[in-house]
């Protein structure tokens, strides 16, 4: 479905994109005299493997854990950043009793919405496309707007690969909204960078190379990540109860075992409750 719904000339880029990007990462770190082929290179990116684990990864952890809320009474999932997802084409027989909300940018809708009519995909009646300009609106107007969200149900709502780039104050206003428009028993699913990727004598060389990468093309890393350590706390205030906390380590031995590269270090993925 993945490789239907990007267009040629789409994928193209990306495939150029990915080249550009995580094998020039690597000859910094690994070869800076560039005697590798292309080939080579590409096949034994670490970084690009990292990056391919890291989105397998998160979105077999979302749907994991989204598949036990299920059980425990969830009936709404909202997808924040939603991009080119496709749980809702993918997973029928969940959207039999659960209402799926695609939450992103117009622009980013506007060409989904447009590939789904060029591939003549049947959109699902439990599917609900929600545009949203993060910087000029919030969580709880857009939401409550939509006549199919029903704030009074229990909610699951994911929100990955967004968190890094967002100022903090702006993290933690997005994570209050949600607290705010979803009842008790809800529960979020987040990825999130730890406080050391940001401190030199702790970050990975990997990390090093990706944030000077970022500053370069203009898209720098707006947080300094969350600390394990003060997570909890940090999310009790806001209404949340922290229910789980996966380290590098403890998503390698989860879903990555036997894999050659292993996780993103400073990655993590968190699991948390509404009170």
């Amino acid at each position: 479905m993945a490789h239907d719904l990007i267009p040629e000339e789409k994928r193209a880029l990306i495939e150029q994109h990915l080249i550009e990007q995580y094998v020039i990462w690597d000859q910094q770190l690994n070869d800076p005299e560039n005697t590798a082929s292309l080939y080579d290179r590409i096949t034994t990116s670490e970084s690009l493997m990292q990056a391919i684990n890291n989105v397998i990864s998160r979105a077999r952890y979302t749907e994991d854990t989204l598949e036990e809320a299920f059980r425990q009474g969830v009936k709404q999932y909202i997808i924040l950043g939603a991009g080119m997802d496709t749980f809702a084409f993918r997973r029928p027989e969940m959207l039999e009793e659960l209402e799926v909300f695609e939450v992103d940018h117009p622009a980013t809708q506007e060409f989904k919405l447009n590939r789904l009519t060029e591939l003549g995909w049947e959109h699902p009646a439990k599917l609900h496309f929600i545009p949203i300009d993060f910087i000029k609106e919030n969580l709880v107007t857009v939401l409550t707007r939509s006549s199919s969200y029903d704030p009074k149900i229990k909610s699951f709502f994911s929100w990955f690969g967004v968190t890094p780039y967002l100022p903090q104050k702006d993290v933690f206003a997005t994570l209050r909204f949600i607290a705010d428009i979803a009842p008790a028993g809800s529960t979020l699913v987040f990825d999130y960078i730890d406080t050391d990727a940001f401190i030199p004598e702790k970050m990975s060389p990997q990390m090093r190379v990706l944030l000077e990468y970022l500053s370069k093309i203009g898209e720098p890393m707006k947080s300094r990540g969350f600390n394990p350590s003060n997570l909890a706390e940090d999310l009790a205030s806001l209404g949340f109860h922290l229910y789980e906390d996966l380290s590098p380590t403890d998503i390698e031995e989860r879903y990555l075992q036997g894999r050659t590269y292993g996780h993103y270090e400073h990655g993590h993925f968190a699991c948390v409750v509404v009170d």
